[in-house]
């Protein structure tokens, strides 16, 4: 009979922080609405509908959604530092490669077979739905691999998957109080070096263009486990006065072609960036870190998928219900994408991710355990055993270390 040890004795999860699931929400409602109603492209949505003139107002505002990228950011520096407190470099890499990949494997297969019945119908398909390209999705990696993206928000994946790399070295460090502010320290230092050199192999490994929005999350953090004191304020201002001096270069990525309404303003930009932190703040740190509720937290788990469907799925949804009715508005077809990929998001987190993400994390967390895994077979082979339930119980403690 296998005998299952621990070295470390069964913590249980820390409550959830609702007010952070909120904003995560938050974060991608912008992102919607910049994908929706702030692009720039001319004749957007067909038929001569065009954004500045049908929706001006919505339009003006929404231009300044791609924020929501950057808010983002901020949460992961936050919620990353978070999940990697007290868990082994092992353990954190089990946690991400769960909880991304069910769901995004899932949506790049629905991608590809919506983009296929399209070109089977005759019609255009708005994402690439070839052997090879769709291949080099599923690695989440498509860029480094030189193939086109199926989802068109995966990009942010890569960036959000070097900064776990980067966390993962700190761990196998050591991840400590002290060694956290002096890796944000460095990590912001070395990328300042890096943006002076111009050099796009440290700007790559450094992500100098976001590492203070990471480093600031991660100082706030530091600040809700361990209570602010001087040195966590000097860092987190010294991330957010580089974060906002290098936002600079994104707002320029950002500018809108003549003719086509007015580009986003820096000023703007940073005010609207810095409300977000001090939202975050609130709800980490801050006096909103009690809140409980049911409704947030599903906001939260809704975010990703939501995330990762709303403009390859939700987008060809609206420009359909434009089709077939033409005479409906573009609000209305606006609100009608959004609701599919909410409803779409709320179908993939109760079939996909609460199904396969358990599964996948418990597979994988055997593979790296001897032990594990014979108690993994122990329980699968003696399921009407009086001692399966026991061994079931220290299972799930272990698994959730």
């Amino acid at each position: 009979m296998p005998t299952l040890t621990r070295s470390k004795p069964f913590r249980p999860a820390a409550p959830r922080l609702a007010a952070v699931d909120g904003l995560r929400l938050l974060a991608a409602a912008a992102v919607a609405a910049y994908h929706y109603l702030g692009t720039p492209t001319r004749d957007f949505w067909g038929q001569g509908r065009d954004l500045p003139k049908a929706l001006p107002l919505l339009h003006a505002v929404s231009g300044y959604g791609w924020l929501g990228v950057e808010a983002f950011f901020l949460i992961s520096g936050f919620v990353i530092c978070m999940s990697c407190w007290g868990r082994t470099p092992a353990q954190f890499a089990v946690s991400r490669i769960a909880r991304l990949f069910p769901l995004y494997w899932t949506v790049v297969v629905l991608i590809v077979l919506v983009g296929s019945l399209a070109v089977l119908a005759g019609q255009r398909s708005g994402a690439p739905t070839d052997l090879r390209t769709s291949l080099g999705n599923l690695t989440m990696i498509p860029g480094p691999l030189g193939v086109q993206a199926t989802d068109g928000v995966a990009w942010t994946l890569w960036v959000e998957a070097r900064f776990y790399l980067l966390m993962g070295v700190l761990l196998l460090v050591g991840l400590t109080y002290r060694r956290a502010v002096a890796f944000g320290f460095l990590w912001l230092g070395l990328a300042a070096i890096g943006r002076e050199l111009h050099s796009a192999v440290l700007d790559e490994f450094l992500l100098s263009q976001y590492a203070g929005l990471f480093v600031t999350g991660i100082a706030l953090y530091l600040m809700y486990r361990f209570g602010p004191n001087a040195l966590l304020w000097l860092l987190a201002g010294f991330a957010w006065c580089y974060t906002l001096t290098v936002l600079h270069d994104r707002v320029a990525q950002h500018a809108v072609p003549a003719g086509r309404g007015a580009s986003p303003s820096w000023a703007v930009s940073a005010a609207l960036l810095t409300g977000f932190l001090l939202l975050l703040a609130l709800a980490g740190p801050g006096p909103f870190k009690g809140v409980r509720s049911r409704v947030l937290i599903l906001a939260g788990a809704l975010t990703y998928p939501f995330y990762l469907v709303h403009q390859s799925l939700g987008i060809p949804v609206a420009r359909m219900v434009l089709k077939v009715l033409p005479g409906l508005g573009l609000l209305p077809a606006v609100v009608a994408g959004l609701a599919f990929s909410l409803a779409l998001a709320f179908a993939l987190d109760r079939w996909v991710d609460r199904r396969l993400r358990p599964t996948l994390r418990r597979h994988l967390t055997a593979a790296l355990d001897p032990a594990i895994q014979q108690a993994l077979s122990a329980t699968g082979e003696s399921a009407k055993s009086p001692l399966s339930t026991g061994r079931s119980d220290v299972l799930k403690n272990t698994l959730r270390r």
